[in-house]
């Protein structure tokens, strides 16, 4: 072997002396904070975890998930997300509305943060704007006016409806934003809302006795994980009660809901696996401008329409995403 030859085996072997020398990179650690039941969101974890994929991530190689969920119990939430901050994750995806958020928020001031659909982001404190949300957290937040749509096809599908019933989550921040949407609601579309609150799921049985006492003409069930977790006694509630229901998600009505109008699920998981992608590649979430989503998804159950006696609109019907028939 001649000299040359010899220096270039020599740099090889060097090389690769310097590489096997050199740690692996460990796996990104992404913490994921929800309220809901692990059940109940674990299509949604599927979704997310197939949207990183696309983009390069593959679980155990190059990211892994620390999963904590409070099962719908909002008090659980502080604790949690205190163990996320002390187990100290590369960033953390906080779903569920605003509680998840906020808890995570309070726990770590500098972990970034990835809402997940928080509702009024701005108007709830959460954030300073979309454009510049600040802090340590960025994401994407569902509009607070998102019920006016939904109330739109209550008036489609009921003839001169009168008294809607919303089941929200208790919540006193809330009373002036609560207090707005009755207003507006008895200004531009002549209808009165009641709100009934429910904070734990003990709860659920007397707010459905009240609203049936209220003879609502339809229902308004809001994305509340509390709702969620308890899917079967909501749809009981409306099929026995036999009166026109819109739900937060899709799932309502392949179980048998009449129709549900809510933000695209898959448009969801790619919205926060980009969040992470470019957080973990060195981006700051207070300069990330947090997004409201574009795309919204309406499916309508026909059976279900037909067993309460509804006569639906074509023009309804060409609008839904999806016609279960």
């Amino acid at each position: 072997m001649d000299r040359r030859k010899a220096l270039l085996a020599l740099a090889a072997i060097g090389a690769a002396g310097a590489a096997l020398a050199q740690p692996a990179r460990k796996p990104a650690r992404v913490g994921i904070l929800f309220l809901s039941s692990p059940a109940s969101i674990a299509s949604n974890i599927e979704n997310l975890r197939a949207s990183l994929r696309s983009l390069g991530y593959v679980e155990g190689r190059n990211i892994e998930f620390e999963l904590r969920s409070a099962d719908g119990r909002v008090e659980r939430l502080p604790a949690l997300a205190a163990q996320l901050a002390a187990s100290k994750v590369d960033l953390v995806i906080a779903g569920g509305g605003n509680a998840s958020t906020i808890a995570m928020a309070r726990a770590s001031s500098t972990i970034p943060i990835v809402m997940a659909g928080s509702i009024g982001a701005v108007e709830a404190g959460i954030i300073d704007s979309l454009a510049r949300p600040g802090r340590n957290v960025t994401g994407f937040t569902v509009p607070s006016d998102l019920g006016a749509k939904q109330l739109e096809l209550v008036r489609e599908l009921v003839p001169s409806p009168s008294r809607v019933v919303i089941f929200t989550r208790a919540d006193p921040a809330g009373a002036e934003r609560r207090a707005k949407a009755k207003a507006m609601a008895q200004d531009f579309l002549q209808m009165t809302l009641e709100f009934v609150e429910v904070a734990e799921p003990e709860d659920l049985a007397p707010a459905m006795a009240r609203a049936r006492s209220l003879k609502p003409n339809a229902l308004l069930f809001g994305p509340d994980p509390l709702i969620f977790h308890q899917k079967e006694q909501v749809l009981a509630f409306a099929r026995t009660s036999r009166i026109v229901a819109i739900y937060p998600v899709r799932d309502f009505v392949d179980s048998g809901g009449l129709l549900s109008y809510s933000i695209s699920p898959a448009a969801v998981s790619r919205t926060l696996a980009s969040y992470v992608d470019r957080i973990l590649k060195g981006a700051k979430p207070a300069d990330l401008p947090v997004e409201e989503p574009r795309e919204y998804e309406l499916v309508f159950n026909m059976k279900t329409a037909k067993a309460l006696g509804l006569t639906v609109p074509q023009s309804f019907l060409v609008r839904a995403n999806e016609v279960i028939q």
